[in-house]
């Protein structure tokens, strides 16, 4: 670098701090310069900050961030600069531009991909640009010519004020080649011309460039939006392994034809891995999680760990890694300002590049540099490298499948393997394969699913009931088949498939919700899979990901995925034995306060001309989700109140309810959420769909039912406005407080047992409608609380069954010997209803143990309402 051209007391001002686009636009009088002035103050402008930064970096001033910002703070500058000064010159020469549609004057996009979009420039990197406009028409003065004229010129102008090489320098290589048709395509296009391309031609390649894409002019116009779908498909796409691994071997061939194996870019274990590790999972889940959808390779490992698809020491080693080749490449470049990354072979550099790094010798930071590299590598090969059903895609049971026609040496085969029902699994297997839907996947598609057959039947094999096992995984497989990437998954990894026929083996349950929620396989490969849910965190994330989407349907499908997945999360745990029933309950309720909290709000900013920003607005939760007692399957059974004299208030809460209601239980494509059941509220279903507290308090002091008194035993407030919660807990107290005629009460408790026994006839096998089962006991405590709270106030907490018995018994309301026997027969039927729910659906007939639970319980029942 030339010190002559150099301003050292502007270097000694601006080396303390990093440089801002301020320091930039304070080098110059830049609306002033000429052309030419203004192609050499950008050249001087560049030789500043970069004495700045490399003395910064050298100094250990400024860290590997702050270099790469600065850099690209300069480039996006400098771009605009050009810009600005290119658009005025042709602007008084042709006039300005308009859109043929809309009528409006016309700005060029300028968009910068690569480490330019990330944020990531070295001092010596090109910059990858791609220039868009926003539509076809004409410019608007005396010599008109079209807008893809005008732009061009625009273009070309930029690109020589940049860089072309003058006797001051350049100030960024621009390169152009990742443009629509790369060379031989125009040097600028239109959006509608760049989505028709991105539609029809966009290559895999292009997804994982464009991916960093950042427009750094002002004028963004709508390329976001026309860019994301292309980048980011809305379903996980493990497609992109296959495009990812083709672009590295691409790479590595022209790597090891040059000899590059001392270039720590493209070289194994390199830059180019790290980079390629966080944007493999951004390509695959990005359209998934919008957290992933950022620019920066440091940032985006960042979330990985945050979000469990990377374990936090991968992401460590990872960042350690990229920070040292990244490092050790700016002082490479620092020496002839060359874009290398080639280690050095004189001596005399190799130890000026060690000291520069911090280490006594080169052998030192040899060794240091290599531990780096093979970290990299061994996690790159473990997540990209080609899985062992690519490289030999035989398989020991493919005879199995692709004789499948002769049902006799199917079976023999299938007995060989351990089983059981080997004729009939061995008929399913012919029905499938002469099949329509498998005779119809496409020429992409089957061969994948021929693939994935023997390694269901291999799967299957190792668990308990095999037979059983197969036909699940053969149900879900026939399920997918048209979505190659889940085919494209079963491949990738063998020990998720393993896991997964584990879990269907052991859960019909399971096996039905994966069928219609596929995408939940991607938590299998997460590294939170086992870990204990942080709710404060996971509703964190939940609203920032509801922050990320610009549309209610995106919204609901966000909270859908989110409950999915927490969901399947707690069936694996529950599977593998790590919860007892009640703390599942509690998890799931708090997973549907979760929901709850974070779609109530969301809900109301989507209602044009609500009167407030905030709803004074409360979700009463009865039933199982009052009572903190919900299983996987259990709808919700809610109230809605509202406290505002507002006098639209009714008619804005009404519609809040409302939709509501469609947010929460009805159909997307990702499903739905829950059922939701409002029938509890007051009128049931002839009443409003939200009450005023004031009509709620009147209802239930004047009009309603012993029965709905007994509902409300196990109501709480959820969420909304924090204000409603303590006027609704007052009146809920005040209610259940109430002074009551005990034989009365018993009689009215006693007939609305009965009605339950016409609708739901008890028979023994059914632990919940049982003489003697779950609703009497319930029934029990419910009498318990509507009776004597007004004496003993401990008893209005709404704790669960089991305490309010044990509660109960210590005050003497219940014989304390026969509340424990009922108690534990309580959660023993919950325990069974829980197992049958996860399991088959069915419920064992009564053992000898669940007639003496009955037993109990109806012991208790009759000390209750037949024993004076």
């Amino acid at each position: 670098m030339d010190n002559g051209l150099l301003d050292e007391a502007w270097l000694q001002a601006h080396l303390p701090q990093p440089l801002s686009e301020a320091d930039f636009a304070a080098f110059a009088d830049w609306q002033a310069l000429d052309e030419s002035e203004l192609a050499r103050q950008l050249r001087l402008l560049r030789r500043h900050v970069v004495a700045q930064v490399m003395t910064c970096d050298l100094c250990g001033a400024a860290d590997l961030a702050e270099v790469c910002h600065t850099v690209t703070r300069l480039a996006d500058f400098a771009v605009n600069a050009a810009e600005q000064a290119a658009h005025a010159t042709f602007a008084a020469r042709y006039g300005e531009p308009v859109g043929h549609y809309s009528g409006e004057k016309q700005r060029l996009s300028v968009v910068a991909m690569g480490k330019a979009g990330g944020f990531e420039l070295n001092v010596s990197s090109d910059i990858d640009l791609i220039f868009v406009y926003p539509e076809n028409g004409d410019t608007d003065g005396r010599r008109s010519i079209s807008n893809q004229e005008f732009f061009t010129k625009v273009g070309k102008k930029i690109i020589a004020l940049l860089d072309d090489i003058t006797e001051d320098g350049q100030v960024f290589r621009v390169d152009m080649r990742l443009r629509p048709d790369g060379d031989s395509g125009a040097l600028v296009c239109s959006e509608a011309a760049l989505e028709q391309y991105l539609i029809t031609q966009g290559r895999e390649w292009e997804r994982y460039a464009w991916c960093k894409a950042r427009v750094l002019t002002p004028h963004r116009h709508g390329l976001r939006d026309l860019v994301r779908p292309f980048v980011f498909r809305k379903y996980l796409d493990y497609n992109a392994y296959e495009a990812m691994r083709d672009l590295h071997r691409q790479i590595a061939a022209e790597a090891h034809k040059r000899g590059a194996e001392d270039n720590i870019k493209i070289g194994t274990g390199g830059i180019r891995e790290v980079e390629f590790i966080a944007q493999i999972f951004q390509m695959i889940r990005g359209g998934q999680n919008r957290a992933l959808q950022l620019k920066g390779t440091q940032e985006t490992l960042n979330c990985l760990a945050q979000h469990g698809i990377l374990s936090e020491q991968d992401v460590r080693d990872l960042l350690a890694a990229y920070r040292f080749l990244r490092d050790t490449e700016h002082r490479l470049q620092y020496w002839d300002d060359g874009q290398t990354q080639t280690l050095p072979a004189a001596p005399e550099q190799q130890h000026s590049l060690a000291q520069s790094m911090g280490f006594a010798d080169y052998g030192a930071f040899s060794d240091a540099l290599n531990v780096h590299r093979r970290r990299v590598h061994r996690l790159f090969a473990d997540i990209l490298d080609t899985p062992d059903t690519e490289r030999n895609s035989s398989h020991s049971l493919d005879d199995i499948w692709q004789n499948s026609d002769d049902e006799d040496e199917t079976a023999a085969r299938l007995r060989d393997l351990g089983y059981a029902a080997a004729d009939e699994t061995a008929a399913r297997l012919a029905r499938l394969k002469a099949g329509n839907r498998y005779r119809r996947l496409s020429t992409h598609a089957q061969p994948r699913f021929d693939a994935a057959v023997p390694r269901l039947i291999e799967a299957a094999a190792r668990c308990a009931n095999a037979d059983e096992t197969l036909w699940r995984l053969l149900d879900f497989l026939e399920a997918v088949s048209r979505r190659s990437a889940y085919l494209v998954f079963l491949q990738q990894y063998p020990a998720a498939l393993a896991q997964l026929a584990q879990l269907m083996s052991q859960s019909a349950w399971l096996a039905d919700y994966l069928q219609r929620h596929p995408i939940l396989l991607d938590e299998l490969l997460s590294a939170q899979l086992m870990a204990r849910l942080d709710w404060t965190a996971l509703a964190d994330e939940l609203a920032w990901r509801l922050a990320a989407c610009d549309d209610t349907e995106s919204k609901m499908d966000t909270l859908r995925h989110f409950q999915h997945a927490q969901t399947f999360r707690l069936a694996v745990q529950d599977l593998a034995g790590l919860w007892t029933v009640e703390a599942l309950s509690d998890e799931l309720s708090q997973l549907a306060d979760t929901v709850l909290n974070a779609a109530l709000p969301e809900v109301w900013r989507s209602i044009p001309k609500t009167h407030r920003p905030d709803p004074q607005f409360a979700i009463i939760g009865y039933g199982k989700l009052g009572g903190k007692e919900l299983a996987y399957a259990s709808d919700l059974d809610l109230v809605y109140l509202y406290h505002d004299p507002h006098p639209e208030a009714a008619e804005h809460y009404a519609k809040l309810a409302r939709r509501l209601n469609t947010w929460l239980s009805g159909s997307t494509g990702a499903g739905m959420l829950y059922e939701i059941d409002l029938r509890l509220r007051p009128n049931g279903e002839s009443g409003f769909l939200a009450h005023s507290c004031a009509a709620f308090a009147h209802y239930q002091r004047e009009q309603a039912w012993t029965w709905e008194h007994q509902a409300l035993t196990r109501a709480r407030w959820v969420c909304g406005a924090p204000a409603l919660a303590d006027e609704f807990n007052a009146l809920r107290d005040e209610i259940l407080s109430q002074l009551r005629d005990e034989a009365k009460l018993k009689q009215e408790i006693i007939e609305m047992r009965d009605k339950i026994c016409a609708t739901h006839p008890p028979h023994e096998h059914d632990v919940k409608y049982a003489r003697g089962g779950i609703v009497d006991v319930e029934f029990i405590v419910q009498y318990g609380v509507l009776a004597h709270a007004h004496r003993y106030p401990e008893l209005l907490e709404n704790k669960g069954n089991i305490a309010l018995l044990q509660r109960m018994a210590q005050r003497g309301l219940l014989d304390g010997a026969a509340a424990q026997r009922a108690a534990e027969a309580y959660r023993r039927f919950r325990h069974i209803q829980h197992a049958a729910s996860l399991h088959d659906g069915k419920t064992a007939p009564p053992d000898a143990e669940r007639q003496a639970d009955y037993a109990a319980v109806r012991a208790l029942w009759a000390q209750v309402f037949i024993k004076d």
